[in-house]
């Protein structure tokens, strides 16, 4: 079998972890990435105050089981577990919410520590060869043939490929050369937020509040969270209405917005250094992307952010984007399996199985990730807002205990998408089941304790009340 040859387009963290995952199959990988190496002392910074903070759970972690349990291992080493909450309201009370009744927990990791280990992984392979400072140019996916520009001495390039993944994020070159192949369906919509990052230094040595959580202060509109940081610090991120940012300009306004609304955050962090950052650190958008098809024959495929972009709530960006690499993975050995070949080599694949199989990942996966898109958006609301909401914490407690009574048929949403790999568009759908359950089963129980309470009432005091139907139905009419 002549050698296969698979072009990655972008370096970050799910195109490091596709070389890895072509490499053990068999490919000849050549990964391509515009920024420098940020594993080089002079470039570590690149990736910081740029990027929200990564909540890492069950479904990345699988992505990397699958790969390897060993590099599962080695990651598991640079988080901090976060086993649910900690709301912190505005006079400084604070009040912990888990995430899941069996103590299940999700992960803060630091984005660049961990691209820089699986770029390390990714360099592992011998067949594996990474090229920095270079820009996608143009592919022709039907002859191969994929050009680049060297940033730094302006050179252009050429080389041949059987494949090109396009990794490159929420504004992919790959996947605009893609749409003028395919009958792309596309959409891009920016929320009217953006966000801006702040750090919170260590206290006395050591966390200045419990790392074990992830912090909000929910505001209705906005909020503020901080996820804890390996060297004892805080990555903080401020979510707001960019008509609300434009509200706060000088250090004065900043002083005043933080100590009226976080002003226990105000206090750990510094008034000097939340001024600082406020004014050098970046203002994102926050916008989400869809579209499908997300393949191209046998020779192209986009994943991660390339092909679904959305907003950094549930923390399912890098999750998503792990899970599309295995996803793609599993349906490529089942396509060689179901050929009679019995190892795990996709470079054995032949175009005409490497089509098959790309055009299966592509109408499968498009479901489940138009799923977490929308999913993540009403996160937002979840978290700026309802957490501090009577409704949903009776139905969080509720849920909460049939879980426990019953693991298997009654599964909180937030469990089903950050610690089970069940597939997006089944959690919506099994979500809805139990909400149309619940609703029923709360309006069934209100009807029936208003007809007890009104039976003993009218035995007790005579018939003094409206009629029972007509009590069962103002209650129903309000459930």
């Amino acid at each position: 079998m002549p050698e296969r040859r698979v072009v990655i387009v972008g370096g970050g963290l799910v195109g490091s972890l596709a070389a890895c995952y072509f490499a053990k199959r068999g490919w000849t990988v050549d990964l391509y990435e515009k920024r420098p190496d940020i594993r080089l002392p002079e470039h570590s910074d690149l990736v910081e105050h740029r990027s929200i903070n990564l909540a890492i759970s069950e479904r990345g972690f699988s992505a990397l089981r699958r790969l390897d349990p060993e590099l599962e291992a080695r990651v598991k080493e640079h988080v901090i577990p976060m086993h649910g909450r900690m709301i912190h309201a505005l006079d400084g009370k604070q009040t912990s919410q888990a995430y899941d009744v069996f103590n299940k927990h999700i992960n803060s990791v630091g984005r660049s520590t961990l691209i820089k280990l699986l770029l390390d992984e990714a360099s592992s392979y011998s067949c594996v060869t990474l090229h920095f400072n270079y820009e996608f140019v143009k592919a022709d996916f039907d002859t191969g043939r994929v050009e680049l520009r060297d940033v730094e001495r302006s050179e252009q390039t050429s080389v041949d490929a059987d494949l090109v993944v396009g990794a490159d994020g929420a504004f992919s070159r790959v996947r605009q050369r893609l749409m003028s192949k395919v009958l792309m369906n596309y959409s891009q919509t920016y929320i009217e937020h953006g966000y801006c990052e702040f750090s919170m230094d260590p206290r006395d040595g050591s966390f200045a509040m419990d790392p074990n959580h992830l912090h909000i202060w929910p505001r209705g509109s906005f909020m503020l969270i901080a996820l804890p940081n390996l060297d004892k610090s805080f990555t903080c991120t401020l979510f707001m209405p960019w008509s609300e940012f434009a509200k706060v300009e000088s250090d004065a306004e900043v002083t005043a917005f933080f100590r009226k609304h976080f002003p226990d955050a105000l206090a750990l962090m510094g008034e000097r250094r939340v001024c600082a950052e406020y004014a050098a650190n970046p203002k994102g958008s926050l916008m989400y992307v869809k579209c499908a098809p997300s393949t191209y024959k046998s020779r192209a495929v986009i994943l991660g952010d390339a092909a679904h972009a959305m907003v950094p709530f549930y923390g399912p960006g890098m999750n998503c984007g792990f899970e599309d690499i295995e996803a793609l993975d599993r349906i490529m050995v089942k396509t060689l399996h179901e050929s009679g070949q019995a190892n795990d080599c996709t470079a054995n694949l032949t175009d005409d199985q490497l089509h098959k199989a790309l055009d299966e990942y592509s109408v499968t996966r498009a479901v489940d990730t138009s799923a977490i898109v929308d999913l993540a958006l009403e996160n937002y609301v979840e978290m700026r807002a309802k957490v501090v909401d009577f409704a949903y914490l009776a139905r969080k407690h509720l849920e909460g205990l049939l879980h426990r009574l019953f693991p298997q048929r009654i599964i909180p949403l937030y469990t089903m998408v950050s610690f089970t790999s069940i597939p997006y568009a089944k959690v919506v759908s099994q979500w809805n089941r139990q909400t149309t359950w619940l609703h029923q089963t709360i309006r069934a129980v209100s009807v029936a304790a208003v007809i007890g309470i009104g039976a003993i009432s009218v035995r007790v005091l005579g018939p003094r009340l409206p009629p029972l139907r007509e009590l069962a139905r103002m209650v129903t009419s309000k459930i």
